[in-house]
């Protein structure tokens, strides 16, 4: 018996000196609880004001972030959408984080979000950002931003940069690469890598209790 509870007790002071588990990066989601969520079938989306989401544009960890801003009335977001998943997917393993804030209005959330989101089964981030002091918090993500959309903030913690225009893949995956500090993701026969990927299962928001 004595036995035992030595080595209980060796085992207790070798698991206090463990370094501490990297934090995860999406953790700073937890700081703040939602304003709301938007539900549906299999998933729960968080709303926040720009207070509550603006610590994920001040990332300074070793991940690249892509945030896309969007909304379902938008025909050249809904158009490009599809890219960003992609990207995600394709770039899963390579510490890159894919984000969609959606800027619909709450009358919409039922009519127009929940279903966009049911029929497309979205695999990226999606958060929803309803704040209506457009003047404040638009200038914070970007200084020269007009605040039309589709657009797209990239950065990580050597660069960053913002774009007010629709992507095609193969532009949205070029400037991803020159933050990844790669020329090009080659092929062999030095074409451009247009990978694909599978479907992944995305990082979905914290369940935290509506505020």
């Amino acid at each position: 018996m004595k036995i035992t509870i030595a080595w209980l007790a060796l085992l207790l002071l070798l698991s206090g000196c463990k370094p501490e588990a990297q934090k995860n990066t999406m953790d700073f989601f937890e700081t703040k609880p939602p304003k709301n969520r938007v539900e549906g079938k299999g998933f729960s989306i968080p709303v926040y004001d720009f207070e509550g989401l603006e610590a994920l544009f001040h990332q300074g960890d070793e991940y690249t972030y892509v945030i896309n801003f969007w909304a379902t009335w938008c025909a050249p977001c809904i158009a490009e959408l599809p890219f960003f998943e992609r990207l995600g997917t394709a770039y899963q393993d390579e510490k890159v984080r894919v984000v969609l804030v959606n800027l619909d209005m709450a009358k919409m959330w039922e009519t127009h979000l929940v279903p966009f989101l049911e029929k497309r089964e979205m695999k990226s981030y999606v958060v929803v950002l309803q704040d209506p002091k457009q003047n404040s918090w638009i200038p914070k993500v970007y200084k020269d931003w007009s605040g039309a959309i589709p657009a797209t903030l990239i950065y990580n913690s050597g660069l960053r940069k913002f774009y007010e225009k629709p992507f095609s893949y193969e532009e949205l995956q070029s400037e991803l690469n020159n933050f990844l500090k790669t020329k090009t993701h080659e092929n062999p026969d030095h074409t451009t890598d247009n990978r694909s990927g599978t479907p992944g299962t995305g990082i979905q928001p914290p369940a935290a209790g509506n505020s």
